[in-house]
């Protein structure tokens, strides 16, 4: 996968001595995940996980950056790739904002169906975009995410476990 940083196995030992199962994100583990910031952390969660600004990847070049690292997971319901941000222009002025710390961009083809259908999936996964990735993802980088045909028939929470899965895979998950 090129410069993709490699994922622990599943069933490595944690470096705090805790299984996968207690920790609060695993999806066998008993607890539920807080979706939101503002409804604070879980029941027994060990460790508080803020949300980060969450910006749009909105130019060609910044998706063609993105796929040309190859770093992607393809899942039943999507591919996500994955890409560090590039490190701000020396020339750039003091004055204008910073990007946010994490960036992403949403592409279906038109092998997911018209123009109707196309749309539909995009929406399913900005949905599933806004309850995991703030929280759940690395900062600096920037990750686009595919729709696929099954995006459309997927149930919702399957959709979320897909975008997990992939963070986890490709090691982008905090």
């Amino acid at each position: 996968m090129g410069s993709c940083p490699s994922a622990p196995p599943e069933n490595a030992p944690r470096r705090d001595g805790e299984s996968q199962q207690d920790d609060p994100g695993h999806p066998l583990s008993p607890g539920p995940l807080s979706g939101t910031e503002s409804q604070g952390p879980s029941p027994g969660s060990h460790k508080d996980r803020s949300a980060l600004a969450v910006g749009r990847l909105k130019q060609r070049a910044d998706f063609l950056r993105v796929a040309g690292k190859r770093c992607k997971w393809a899942a039943p319901g999507l591919v996500l790739q994955a890409a560090v941000q590039p490190a701000p222009r020396a020339g750039r002025h003091p004055a204008l904002p910073l990007p946010p710390p994490i960036r992403v961009g949403f592409t279906t083809s038109k092998k997911v169906g018209n123009a109707v259908e196309r749309n539909r999936a995009r929406r399913r996964l900005r949905a599933a975009v806004d309850l995991v990735i703030a929280t759940e993802a690395k900062g600096g980088h920037d990750y686009v995410v595919i729709g696929r045909a099954a995006t459309l028939g997927r149930p919702f929470d399957l959709l979320v476990a897909d975008l997990r899965a992939a963070l986890k895979r490709l090691g982008m998950r905090r």
